[in-house]
């Protein structure tokens, strides 16, 4: 399974072949190819830390998001009501 994710993400094939026939051959254990894996998943991901980070540190910006969420998410549920409401033939006060 770990070399399926390898397999995705890995760019360095010929490593990653040489790292399946040393497995199969014995000697190489699931600590190292796990590791591997590991270390190229916090890569990938580093950039969107640094992202979240940055935006963390503007507590404006972060409380801003969340009113227009907040208000989008209120205009959404009132008229997932409303459709409700007219689909059953319901009628409110």
């Amino acid at each position: 399974m770990v070399f399926s994710y390898l397999d995705t993400f890995d760019d360095d094939k010929v490593g990653l072949n040489e790292m399946k026939a040393h497995y199969r051959r014995g000697g190489l254990g699931d600590a190292v190819i796990k590791a591997r894996l590991e270390g190229i998943l916090q890569d990938l991901i580093a950039p969107i830390r640094a992202r979240r980070a940055a935006l963390g540190k503007d507590r404006g910006h972060i409380l801003d998001v969340i009113r227009r969420g907040t208000e989008r998410a209120r205009e959404r549920t009132e008229a997932t009501r409303r459709e409700v409401v007219r689909g059953l033939g319901l009628f409110t006060i």
